[in-house]
């Protein structure tokens, strides 16, 4: 299945939202009703991809998830560098490995959001090293399941 857009998706179920970094991939989870977003947990990329996507399928599975949202680090100016291209890159192993509905959604400013909003709560360095990659993968799955509703 090639990637999709954000509204070929299944129009009823969870959806997994992913923040693509170098090291680490930040997991989200919608509610079956597509209303919240809510951080699940970071899965260490080590030098073989298999592993990530062993633990990404089985929170997949576990909760009953009908598509993927993975967020696409484009450039303030809309153009697409080395990050995105990894996005791409690990979002095609993913096709590889099964069959399953998955988008990319525009996540300019997710990590600088979430970091803002950590800095205001007064979060230690140590605990937004922990939590950001979720955070941000919340973030951008949240945006994306308000646009099903509210599409533009």
């Amino acid at each position: 299945m090639p990637i999709v857009s954000l509204h070929e998706l299944p129009p009823r179920g969870p959806l997994l939202g992913l923040d693509p970094g170098a090291k680490t991939i930040g997991v989200a989870a919608s509610d079956a009703g597509r209303l919240i977003a809510s951080p699940v947990e970071v899965i260490q990329r080590g030098k073989k991809l298999a592993p990530s996507l062993d633990r990404l399928f089985a929170l997949y599975d576990l909760r009953q998830c009908v598509g993927l949202v993975m967020g696409l680090p484009k450039n303030m100016d809309g153009s697409e560098g080395p990050r995105a291209q990894s996005a791409r890159s690990l979002s095609q192993n993913i096709l590889q490995r099964r069959d399953i509905p998955l988008a990319l959604w525009d996540e300019r400013l997710s990590s600088a959001g979430v970091e803002r909003a950590l800095l205001e709560g007064d979060a230690s360095r140590a605990r937004r090293d922990e939590v950001i990659d979720k955070l941000a993968a919340a973030w951008i799955l949240q945006g994306a399941i308000d646009r099903l509703h509210n599409p533009a």
